[in-house]
């Protein structure tokens, strides 16, 4: 850019990628000197943008945190990562309550797009299409959110005011861990302290937070993200399922995941009965995985047979019984279906006999 206003926008979008840029490498990228740089710097502190100097054998310009956003500077990939983050966040439920926040933020980047790259974007979105429906979960509120943000990365205690799923509300002080997005819904996981034991809250049903004085240690263990889905698999449900899997924990994972089953090295301990049948299936799949024990908490039993059915390892069913019962129900229907032969090979009433 030739013009002193395009450099000091050039300046500015140098400066927003981020760390401390030299005064040389700055007059190289803006083909001005050092001087010139200087003046365009005060060009933007004039603007009430907050470019902080830093002294040094290393130093030079950067931007400090400031008020207000300062007037910001996107290349055109930047801006078409920004708008599409935007579109998926929405369709995966991932937004505050004020949905229209990311509405208004599409539009006004749209709006200062170049026609190219505007009319490319339109087009790419037009042609954008969804296996999975729109997020229809209910969003959490944006001042609860950044609460618990900062008291995850401060380690500050929680006050919170919750309402659980049958709709009683309660007071809870809460260590947060970790705040987790999980299926189109944000989680936060810590200890709560009224109870001593590790727990995972719904975000969306946070009325308020606030942060309380003092502090505490970081936890040893897993990470947020492992707590979450170790809640779900292990949460109190109607039905305690045990399998024993043979197979890969990748096999096993591709249709039963983490926030479903909980897997441990197990080896089968058969009964008489079932000794010989089962030593013949661990000899012939050895080589494809060891055997695995499933820990499933289920409201209902149903989907169960077709998963282990799509899964096609030896398993044995330890518990419960009803579910052996399914599973048997299934491979009949399977067998009479299979061996049913097709509508189309009867032979047509209204048709002529040769």
């Amino acid at each position: 850019m030739s013009r002193p206003a395009g450099r000091v926008l050039t300046l500015l979008e140098l400066l927003q990628s981020g760390g401390t840029r030299t005064v040389a490498e700055l007059a190289d990228r803006l083909g001005v000197d050092g001087r010139t740089v200087r003046r365009y710097v005060d060009h933007l502190l004039d603007l009430d943008v907050p470019v902080e100097s830093v002294r040094g054998r290393y130093g030079g310009y950067r931007l400090a945190p400031g008020y207000r956003l300062p007037p910001l500077m996107l290349s055109d990939d930047e801006a078409l990562a920004v708008l599409l983050g935007l579109v998926a966040g929405r369709r995966a439920g991932l937004g505050s309550t004020g949905h229209t926040a990311s509405e208004t933020a599409s539009a006004k980047i749209r709006r200062v797009l170049p026609p190219h790259l505007a009319h490319r974007l339109g087009t790419l979105l037009d042609s954008l299409a969804f296996t999975e429906q729109p997020g229809e979960t209910a969003a959490p509120d944006s001042g609860v959110l950044l609460t618990v943000a900062d008291a995850v990365r401060h380690r500050r205690p929680l006050s919170l005011r919750y309402t659980d799923r049958d709709g009683r509300r309660t007071a809870r002080t809460l260590h947060a861990y970790g705040i987790v997005a999980h299926s189109g819904r944000w989680y936060v996981t810590g200890r709560d302290t009224g109870i001593g034991e590790d727990r995972t809250f719904r975000l969306d049903r946070i009325a308020d937070a606030r942060a309380l004085p003092g502090a505490f240690a970081e936890p040893a263990g897993p990470d947020p993200a492992q707590r979450v889905l170790s809640g779900f698999a292990t949460a109190a449900y109607r039905h305690e399922v045990t399998l024993r899997i043979q197979g890969t924990v990748e096999q096993i994972r591709a249709h039963l995941p983490a926030s479903v089953a909980r897997l441990t090295e197990d080896e089968p301990a058969a009964d008489e009965g079932q000794e010989a049948d089962e030593g013949r299936a661990a000899e012939e799949g050895r080589a494809a995985g060891r055997w695995l024990r499933v820990d499933i908490r289920a409201e209902r039993l149903d989907w169960l047979p077709p998963v282990l059915a799509a899964l096609d390892r030896p398993f044995v069913i330890e518990r419960p019984e009803e579910l052996r019962h399914l599973v048997v129900a299934l491979a009949d229907r399977l067998a009479s279906h299979a061996a049913a032969p097709p509508d189309n090979d009867a032979p047509d009433s209204d048709a002529p006999v040769p």
